[in-house]
Parts: C-alpha cells; structure tokens; sequence
C-alpha cells in the first residue's frame, strides 16, 4: 500500500489545516508564471518563424532555378519543358512548379516616379500571399482576359506615388524598347518587408510575357515547392546534382543555377536563429525561479509540520516513506501551478491569434503584431517537463526530514 501517497492527499496544504500557506501560495504562483512565460515564449518565437517564413517563401518560393546564358547574345529566359519538365516531375519531393518572370518598370505620376519590378502572376501560382497581406482593393483573376490591365502595388509605393486601388498610373516597360501601358491599380498589399515591397509590384503573367518578349510557358525563372521546408537545402544540392548530370550526359545543352530560400533570405533566418537562443535563456531562467521557490515553500512546509514528522517517526515510518509524503505534497503545488499557468497562457495566446491585440512596430519586427503559433504537444512537454524537473530537485531538500528528532518534536509538543 502506497501510504505516502494517501497522506499527502489528506494533508492540507495550509498551516495547520486553515487556509493556504503564505510559501505554498507564492510556489504556486512561481510555478504559474514560470510555466506560462515559457509557454508563451516558444508560441511567439514559433509564431515569429511561421510568419517571416511565410513572407520569404511567398516572395521567393521554396527553391529557384535560373538558366545561365551562354554567351553575351543568349538570353536566360527558362522553360518548364523537355528535359526540365521530365526531371522536375521525377522527383518524388517537388509538389508544384511554375514557371515565373519578372519585368523592370516605372511607375509615372505627373509629380514622380517609381523604379519596380514588374513580377509576373499565372494560373498555377497561388493567391493566398498577396490576399494575407492585402490592405486595399483585390487581387484579380488573371486568367480573366479582362484583367489583364490590373496591377497590385505595394503600400510603399503607393505613398510614394499618391495612390490607391482604382486609380490608373502609366507605366513604363524597359525591354528591347520601352513600351508604355496605362495600368489600373487592382489592390495595395504591405508585407512589412520594406526591401521587397519597395521594389516589387504584380501583374498578370500574360502582360509581363507580351511586354518582355517572352515566348509562351517561358519566363526568367522557375519556382518549386517542396514537401519538407526543413529539407530545402538537401533538396536544392540533389536538384542541382541532377542538373549538373543532365548537362554532363547531354541530355540539355543549358547551364542552370539552383538557389533556395534560405540564401535569398540568410538575414531573415539568421534573426531568428538569434530568437532561438532568447528562448533558452528564459526557459532556464524559468526553471531556475520555479525550483528555488518550490523548494523554499517545500522546507517551510517540512518545517511547519515538524509534529507530524516527528509522529510518523515514532510510529515507525522509516525516513525515506516521510520524504515521500513531501515530495508528493511538492508535486501537488506543480501541479496546481501547471494548471493555473496553462489556463491563463492559452487562453491569452487563444484571444492574441483571433484579436492580435498585443501590437508591434512593423519597422522593427516587420510584423505589426504579435504572432503565436503553438502546437498541442509543446504544452504537454513543457508541463511534463516542469513536472519531472520540480521532482527531482526536491529530493535532496526532503533529506531534511531525516535530521528531525522525534523526540525533539514531542518535547516541543508538551
């Protein structure tokens, strides 16, 4: 029979069976805070990746394959055909590929202009991106011929320029010639990534093709998506392999360059590799406050039931089975804490992912608001993790029981 455990059921937690010791109410409260500030601290980093992630990848696609040119008269227009095609599809980890281009422009108001980047749009790449980061107007159809004359601004440019959706701006097109077209502005996006959004408009891939001269299912280069973000630079070293062996066995007569997000957007991951190590030092930090007060009300409790200690000796309760009574009663204030800190995190990072009350200078986290990501089984590790660690450091204080006297304690007694 587990007796230990039944007595640390029984036992109150406050002094002398009244209300809740002053040290077991501020252990709780230690273990609370300390559980949901590492909760919340991976939810925001998590939350932070997720979104800078999403904004590199919407920009630059998981992997890129560009066609070097030849000679000084080669062009590097790219197509997704014959040799291209067949190995792009034989590889079991690319889900999707397009072929995209993109055209230098300028932006003309009576008052200034605009130097961009003219990027292309076609049936095959997704709207989710730009409609996310959408702050005025919409984003056409495209495979609507008669969208073919709407374009999509950044906000930057749009302040630069005085604009909005709806008006109409000529635009100057820089190829073999220059070619003018009068755009209508569809819809304003701000990403918050001031060195694409500065640079960067959208269009229908059909106007981009026919002002640049670019043959039909061809364009400046190709996007793949991958199956495994984690992987991209495993993937991008076989894809560049496999192209490097099409060209030794003559099977194109191309060269072609193989780069992946993770190059084109090193300073974006390279910061948040930096909020990974934040995250540890508050998760230690946490740790290290929740075992020091758990431990401190631990010998407040020993202390205050010096009696029962010294009656459970005198019964003949070997040293270790009382430590054990302690040790369970320690386990019940984590507990206690655990619960109280996952209720108010979640339910605060719930309201912050629906509301995204808590806001940020977009200037400096190029995010304007806090963002949480947090998958179930975080919670449970933290928890489990709390748990294992409060269990182990009140070993060694619950020897203490050990060095009490029963007879010390009856004479206190009388």
């Amino acid at each position: 029979m587990n007796y230990p455990f039944l007595l640390a059921r029984r036992l109150s937690l406050g002094n002398g069976g009244r209300r809740m010791s002053p040290a077991v109410t501020v252990a709780i409260i230690a273990i609370a805070i300390s559980v949901g500030v590492m909760i919340a601290s991976i939810a925001i980093v998590l939350g932070f990746k997720k979104e800078i992630t999403d904004k590199v990848v919407g920009f630059n696609g998981h992997i890129s394959i560009y066609r070097l040119p030849s000679s000084e008269e080669d062009n590097n227009l790219i197509s997704a055909e014959g040799c291209i095609d067949e190995l792009l599809k034989s590889e079991g980890f690319i889900k999707d590929y397009n072929v995209q281009a993109s055209l230098p422009a300028i932006l003309k108001t009576n008052e200034d202009f605009k130097g961009v980047y003219l990027r292309g749009l076609n049936s095959g790449a997704s709207k989710t991106y730009l409609e996310k980061n959408l702050e005025e107007g919409e984003v056409p159809d495209y495979d609507d011929e008669a969208q073919s004359n709407r374009i999509i601004i950044s906000r930057i440019a749009a302040n630069q320029l005085q604009l909005k959706s709806g008006d109409k701006i000529d635009t100057y097109f820089i190829s073999d010639d220059v070619r003018v077209r009068r755009l209508e502005i569809a819809g304003i996006y701000n990403s918050h990534f001031d060195q694409y959004d500065d640079v960067m408009i959208f269009g229908p891939m059909k106007l981009v093709a026919q002002l640049g001269n670019i043959p039909e299912d061809t364009g400046t280069y190709i996007v793949v998506e991958t199956d495994d973000f984690n992987k991209i630079p495993e993937y991008s070293s076989l894809l560049q392999n496999r192209i490097n062996q099409a060209v030794a066995y003559g099977e194109t007569d191309s060269f072609y360059r193989v780069d992946n997000v993770l190059n084109q957007g090193r300073g974006f991951f390279s910061w948040l590799s930096l909020l990974d190590t934040n995250v540890v030092v508050i998760i230690i930090l946490m740790m290290v406050v929740g075992c020091v007060t758990l431990i401190s009300g631990m010998l407040i409790i020993i202390l205050e039931r010096k009696k029962f200690i010294g009656l459970m000796r005198a019964l003949g309760a070997p040293a270790n089975k009382i430590r054990s009574v302690f040790i369970y009663m320690a386990i019940r204030i984590s507990f206690l804490g655990i619960i109280i800190g996952d209720i108010l995190v979640l339910t605060g990072l719930y309201y912050q992912g629906k509301n995204h009350f808590l806001r940020l200078d977009a200037d400096a986290y190029y995010i304007d608001f806090v963002p949480v990501a947090l998958p179930g089984w975080i919670v449970v590790a933290i928890d489990a993790g709390v748990l294992l660690t409060a269990y182990l450091v009140l070993v060694l204080p619950s020897r203490f029981v050990g060095r009490i006297s029963p007879a010390e304690t009856m004479v206190r007694a009388e």
